[in-house]
C-alpha cells in the first residue's frame, strides 16, 4: 500500500512527530492536551484503535478528527461530519504594501486571544492554542482587534489557524495581511504553509486564493461526542 501524505491524516501525523509531547493517549489513540485544542486521531480503523478514540471521548470530552476519509460507525459515539478544503501554498502571491503595525502575541495576550476567539469563533480555541506555533496580531487603542497564527506542525507543512477579526474591523484587509505574514515566516523556514476551510465557505477560500493557496483535496472533519452530549 502507498503510504499517506503527510496532510492525509494530519492530526495523527502532528501527534506522532513534531507535537507528539503535546499528545493524550497511548499507541492506538491520540488527542491534543485539552488546553491546546480538541483534534483526535486513532492509529487505524481497527476495533482496538477506535475504542481507545472512545476511551479519550469519555476521559477528556469531545473530539475532532480530520481525515481524507470519515472514519468508520463507531460504537458509543455521535458522529456530526463536515467538509473541508484542505489548502496548500506552494508560492504566496504579490501582496500590496501596507502600514500595518504588525505584532508578536504571546502569553501575556491569551487571555485577550481567547477572548477574540470566542467573540469570532475562527475555530476551537483554548488557553494554550496560542502556543502551538507563531502568532500575530493588530491592535488600536490597546485593544487586540484581529489575530492569526499556528496549529498543526507535520514534517515539511504547518498549519495556518486562528484567523479572524472583530466584527466591526472587518472588510479592511487585516486577515490577508496576517495571514501572509504568518505564511512567509512559515516559508522562511523551508516549510510549506497549509490550511482548513469548511468547503461552503465561499468568502473564506476566495480570500485564501487571492494569497496563493490552491486546493489539495477534500478532507472530513468528524465531531466525536457521547450520545446525548
Amino acid at each position: 500500500m502507498a503510504p499517506y501524505h503527510p496532510l492525509d491524516r494530519p492530526v495523527w501525523r502532528a501527534l506522532t512527530t513534531r507535537q507528539a509531547q503535546l499528545a493524550w493517549g497511548d499507541d492506538r489513540a491520540k488527542r491534543y492536551a485539552a488546553e491546546y485544542g480538541l483534534f483526535a486521531a486513532a492509529a487505524d480503523n481497527s476495533v482496538e484503535s477506535l475504542a481507545s478514540l472512545i476511551a479519550l471521548v469519555r476521559k477528556r470530552g469531545p473530539v475532532a478528527l480530520v481525515e481524507s476519509a470519515p472514519p468508520p460507525s463507531i460504537v458509543g459515539a455521535r458522529a456530526i461530519a463536515h467538509v473541508l478544503w484542505q489548502m496548500i501554498a506552494e508560492g504566496l502571491t504579490p501582496w500590496p504594501a501596507h502600514q500595518l503595525t504588525i505584532i508578536p502575541l504571546g502569553d501575556a495576550d491569551a487571555l485577550e486571544m481567547v477572548a477574540l476567539a470566542r467573540l469570532t469563533r475562527p475555530g476551537p480555541f483554548f488557553s494554550r492554542t496560542h502556543q502551538l506555533g507563531d502568532f500575530v496580531g493588530l491592535r488600536r487603542d490597546g485593544q487586540l482587534i484581529a489575530m492569526a497564527g499556528e496549529r498543526m506542525k507535520v514534517e515539511g507543512f504547518t498549519e495556518i489557524s486562528g484567523v479572524c477579526t472583530r466584527p466591526d474591523w472587518r472588510g479592511r484587509g487585516y486577515a490577508g495581511a496576517l495571514m501572509r505574514e504568518v505564511a512567509a515566516g512559515i516559508r522562511a523556514r523551508g516549510e510549506t504553509p497549509f490550511l482548513h476551510a469548511y468547503a461552503s465557505n465561499i468568502g473564506a477560500i476566495g480570500l485564501y486564493r487571492s494569497l496563493g493557496f490552491d486546493l489539495r483535496r477534500q478532507v472530513t472533519m468528524t465531531e466525536l461526542r457521547l450520545p446525548g452530549a
